[in-house]
């Protein structure tokens, strides 16, 4: 990104975690989640050197791929705005009126929607779907689902440097594994890192990460690991206990958190630190994601969940 000055990196504070219950090791959060309005959490690194890429480039326009409540879709719209990109959105699905608050938001920020069935969505990485893309939208800069390819793991590298405490594990929620690539290859075999799997059957996720860093890197990372049974049933998909957790924290923190990423990760490091998954006396740092632009568009759900409803 070539001008920087709608991101402060120095409102990411490091913030302690007070729990529901004792656990024994300390807890931190990363509060990325608070350098910028819209484009804040792990879309700011993945999309950092896209955006200069594309800048350099000289592409107008820049076309991604997501689902009705991406956090990507979200972010890359308002990015699209401030730094003066065209935008376009592939959106997984019909269109439904009127339009959730994700989708809402980026339509007012420029994007153009366009809706493509779920069957075609899959094989949005097929030459012919890019091909199709050529053919309708012209010469575009083509960001993946998630914003995840190599320069956003390069982005997503400089997040260990950021962080001012010694420490022994950092965690983060894994959708597509991006952003816990370049955690890997930004800490070299220095630390520990832990994805937690926010879908269920996301074993796919070992090998993107594979993937990703032998791209980035000729080194072998074993430093590593993903947790895949805190996904509560999917992507998405919330619980009770899950809700009460996530407004526990706000209550004794003042942290939001979200229920599709944020919420899960932090609820999988107090239950494995319950269950003696970490050393005594460990230091772990969590990084905030951002995401809390999708809890508007759960409100609904959640309230009736709480509520005992559903």
């Amino acid at each position: 990104m070539n001008s920087e000055k709608e991101i402060d990196l120095s409102k990411a504070v490091l913030q302690k975690i007070i729990f529901p219950e004792k656990i024994n090791v300390d807890v931190f959060v990363k509060r990325f989640d608070l350098i910028h309005p819209f484009i804040n959490g792990n879309k700011y690194f993945k999309l950092k050197y896209n955006l200069q890429y594309a800048k350099e480039n000289n592409f107008n326009t820049i076309l991604t791929f997501g689902g009705a409540y991406s956090n990507h879709i979200h972010a890359t719209a308002a990015a699209g705005k401030i730094f003066g990109f065209e935008t376009i959105g592939i959106i997984r699905g019909e269109e439904h009126l009127p339009l959730n608050p994700t989708l809402s938001f980026a339509s007012k920020n420029g994007m153009k929607l366009f809706y493509v069935s779920r069957s075609d969505y899959r094989k949005k990485n097929s030459e012919e779907f890019y091909a199709w893309i050529k053919k309708k939208f012209g010469d575009v800069f083509i960001v993946p689902e998630g914003g995840s390819n190599q320069l956003a793991i390069k982005g997503a590298s400089e997040i260990p440097s950021l962080i001012e405490i010694d420490y022994d594990y950092v965690i983060t929620a894994s959708g597509t594994a991006g952003t816990l690539s370049g955690l890997i290859v930004g800490l070299n075999n220095y630390k520990k890192v832990l994805g937690v799997a926010v879908l269920k059957g996301a074993e796919f996720l070992n090998k993107n990460v594979e993937f990703f860093t032998s791209k980035t890197s000729k080194q072998k990372f074993n430093n590593w690991s993903i947790v895949h049974n805190y996904h509560f049933g999917g992507y998405a998909k919330i619980n009770r206990e899950l809700l009460i957790f996530i407004n526990q924290i706000e209550e004794l923190n003042e942290v939001k958190l979200d229920p599709i990423y944020t919420g899960k990760m932090l609820y999988a490091v107090y239950d494995l630190a319950r269950k003696n998954y970490f050393e005594k006396n460990k230091t772990i740092v969590c990084i905030h994601t951002g995401g809390l632009q999708g809890i508007e568009g759960m409100k609904d759900k959640m309230n009736f969940i709480l509520s005992g409803k559903i």
